[in-house]
């Protein structure tokens, strides 16, 4: 009994931990579309507002109403990239 237990307790946190990993990109913008933000990783709070972390500016950020779209990994990249590496 003490191994099933011990093995769901694994399972559940194998899951948990995989979950939390992410691994998409995301771009947010306020509902007026005047600001743009990058991120991996989004938390939503109880009163229903999203934070994460600005993979520009490296400000977190949290915003009461938002529009999430996922991105590639080349738009997230090409976003992020700071302007003098792409002149290069």
């Amino acid at each position: 009994m003490k191994t099933r237990i011990m093995a769901l307790g694994m399972l559940c946190g194998m899951a948990g931990v995989l979950a939390g990993c992410g691994g998409g990109y995301y771009k947010v913008s306020d509902p007026s579309g005047t600001k743009e933000y990058y991120t991996n990783d989004i938390d939503q709070t109880k009163t229903g507002a999203v934070t994460f972390k600005d993979k520009k500016s490296g400000s977190v950020v949290t915003l009461q109403s938002s529009e999430i779209k996922e991105i590639s990994g080349d738009e997230f990249k090409a976003a992020v990239e700071p302007a003098e590496k792409k002149g290069k």
